[in-house]
């Protein structure tokens, strides 16, 4: 690890607080640090309260909301970028260019972080893939830490004076974290990719970009390192064989390729590695709050990296059995009169919401829509088409749904209404509902259009579920 740096007396700034507490935790890592720090944000007080009460005892010279003031990129020697920050932001470069270095929060807590490093990304999955990564270490090594953190939310920087050499760091990271990433610093024992598939083209500008941050993931890996890819490809977006691994390549899916990697399969998990020399199998019963192939596969990569970490398969199912699920991720909220409720809220991208409507082919009535950024919506429309009993369409993207989905060269069509206002659209799926059938919030797009993020478009859909559930 290079010489800890001198914070003391540089000028930072922080842009952007972050909706979970990343910019909070740098700037009271850096003010810790003996750095003269300024923060600001675009939001108003009003919308930053948790974070300014965080903030409340720590030393910070200036706090703006509502604006960027210039003067605060002009004159700073170190800024941090908040994630959401597109390329190319005007700030951004004038900083750079008046000889300040640009980093992240994820950056100053890799360049100091002495811990084993198991970081993970993808288009869909990451939070499930991150968090079961986490458990079976945790299960596995009860005798040192397992800290889980980035994306999933929660910033570890303040957990830096406990992460010894030893631990494990499972670092889930997005496509906008990876962009900006400082591979100097970011050496994974294990990388893991649970899937691409189009999704932030709106952010990132092109596949090509896109693809290029997530290819990061691999990108500073030394030759020990395993680098663990998906055996099955998404729609022709992701062939394994065009991701560059320096270290050495496994793959995960539910079916025996042949290759090093971790294979589940008919309640077999099977796990190889060293070119075929080293090989495990144990019974692995998927718990039932984690339906779908979709995160059978999650299950078999988080194993892959537990396993290639030195963790006893032997244990797996235990852990797996104690998992919670994360919220808002295809999880079964309630059942009233035969229906069933279920939030899948997290799925942003059709490929994810596809994975739902097919779980339920054929008896799902599907709340869908949204911001798109900047995806085709084909895709999300096809998979509407062909297994939702009928859908109802809300935000941005609804009318082209609708258009999409009642396209005359198209012979089979879900039938589908748009919603004015996510309380109608909510009391449309019911009213169509009747026993057997499932209502199910999976959009395939972002929720920025009308919610804050997509816990908040959970919350209410949970909320509007039980307000019906008591009127009944």
């Amino acid at each position: 690890m290079s010489p800890r740096p001198d914070y003391s007396g540089i000028r930072a700034t922080v842009m952007g607080l972050g909706s979970f507490g990343g910019g909070v935790a740098a700037a009271r890592f850096l003010a810790a640090q003996g750095a003269r720090v300024s923060v600001t944000d675009l939001r108003d007080k009003s919308q930053l309260l948790d974070s300014l009460h965080a903030l409340q005892n720590c030393p910070i010279e200036q706090l703006v909301t509502g604006q960027h003031p210039e003067e605060l990129f002009r004159d700073c020697q170190l800024l941090i970028v908040n994630p959401a920050v597109p390329p190319g932001n005007p700030l951004v470069e004038l900083a750079r260019t008046q000889g300040a270095e640009i980093s992240t929060e994820i950056n100053l807590f890799l360049r100091h972080q002495p811990g084993r490093l198991i970081a993970v990304s993808g288009s869909n999955g990451k939070s499930t893939t991150s968090a079961l990564t986490a458990t079976l270490l945790q299960h596995s090594f009860p005798d040192v830490n397992t800290f889980l953190g980035g994306n999933i939310g929660g910033s570890l920087l303040e957990e830096l004076h406990r992460i010894q050499p030893d631990d494990f760091v499972v670092l889930e990271l997005s496509s906008f974290q990876l962009h900006r990433i400082d591979v100097s610093f970011f050496h994974p024992q294990a990388a893991v990719l649970t899937g691409f598939s189009p999704n932030h083209l709106d952010w990132h500008g092109s596949l090509t970009d896109y693809r290029t941050a997530k290819q990061k993931l691999f990108g500073s890996a030394c030759r020990d390192s395993c680098g663990i890819v998906p055996a099955e490809t998404e729609a022709d977006f992701s062939p394994r064989h065009d991701w560059r691994i320096r270290g050495r390549k496994h793959v995960f899916g539910l079916q025996d390729t042949g290759e090093d990697g971790a294979f589940l399969q008919s309640g077999m998990l099977l796990l190889r590695t060293a070119a075929g020399r080293r090989e495990d199998t144990c019974r692995l019963q998927i718990p039932r709050t984690l339906p779908g192939a979709h995160n059978a596969g999650n299950i078999a990569a988080a194993c892959c990296a537990a396993w290639l970490c030195e963790a006893d398969p032997a244990g797996f199912e235990n852990a797996l059995r104690g998992f919670a699920p994360l919220p808002h991720r295809l999880q079964k909220t309630a059942a009233c009169n035969g229906i069933e409720f279920w939030d899948d809220s997290k799925a942003t991208t059709p490929a994810a919401a596809a994975a739902a409507l097919k779980l339920f082919s054929g008896r799902a009535i599907v709340i869908a829509g949204g911001a798109s950024k900047g995806v085709d919506p084909e895709p999300l429309a096809a998979a509407i088409r062909t297994h939702a009993k009928s859908a109802v369409l809300i935000g941005e993207s609804a009318s082209v749904l609708q258009r999409l989905l009642n396209a005359d060269h198209h012979k089979q069509r879900a039938a589908c209404q748009i919603a004015s206002d996510f309380e109608s659209g909510f009391r449309m799926a019911v009213e169509s509902a009747t026993s057997g059938d499932i209502v199910l919030l999976s959009p395939g797009c972002a929720s920025y259009d009308w919610f804050r993020d997509y816990r908040h478009r959970g919350e209410v859909f949970c909320k509007l579920v039980s307000e019906w559930i008591e009127s009944q």
